[in-house]
């Protein structure tokens, strides 16, 4: 398999997860998406994902986009360990995790929308930040409360699930940002302890051979 990724991407972060769980195999091609322009925007990559994003997954199945549906393929081409739950309401519930997250958090605060806000609408920097520290606050102070219900170890109980590979990069994202964190001791603790295995720590950022 081949993912082409980007360092600080969340999304790639995710997959990269999934990937390291799963103990699967594959080659990294980076896409540099600030450095000439941005990678995701020239013709060669915009051949492999004319949607110009990361991630994107060569594999047997072909060219898949989009994290979610890439973990989705991934947890069914390598059952063990699962990554979504037995029960058919508790798959629901960690798949809703998984949502708020990449439906209402991290589209109005990734790359692309940032850099319109700075470079076509004028904004300066502190009001960008501004911007971003207010939509993790909606977004997080809902998803403590949820969490707060059923965590234990990790966002489900002491299971690691889908829930994590999609909650523990947009945390690290917030802590980049120098977002508030003290209201939020669920959502820490289900950071800290999956930052603590092998699986999210070598597919963190910085361990990444693009890493600046």
């Amino acid at each position: 398999m081949k993912l082409y990724s980007y360092f600080r991407s969340s999304a790639a972060f995710r997959v990269r997860i999934a990937l390291n769980l799963k103990q699967l195999s594959y080659e990294m091609v980076p896409v540099h998406l600030t450095k000439d322009g941005g990678g995701q925007n020239s013709a060669a990559y915009r051949a492999v994902n004319p949607m110009g994003l990361v991630p994107s997954l060569e594999s047997e199945a072909g060219l898949l986009t989009q994290s979610g549906a890439i973990c989705d393929y991934l947890n069914e081409l390598q059952p063990d360990p699962p990554l979504l739950p037995a029960d058919m309401a508790e798959r629901a519930w960690v798949r809703s995790i998984c949502n708020i997250v990449a439906c209402d958090i991290h589209p109005v605060n990734n790359l692309r929308v940032l850099n319109y806000l700075t470079r076509t609408l004028g904004h300066d920097e502190a009001q960008k930040m501004t911007w971003y520290r207010h939509w993790i606050a909606e977004g997080f102070d809902g998803l403590e409360k949820m969490l707060a219900k059923k965590a234990g170890r990790h966002c489900w109980g002491d299971s690691i699930t889908m829930a994590d590979i999609f909650v523990i990069p947009q945390v690290m994202n917030a802590v980049r940002f120098a977002c508030p964190m003290e209201t939020y001791p669920t959502l820490q603790r289900v950071y800290e302890n999956a930052m603590a295995l092998d699986a999210f720590r070598l597919a963190a950022p910085g361990a990444q051979p693009d890493a600046e």
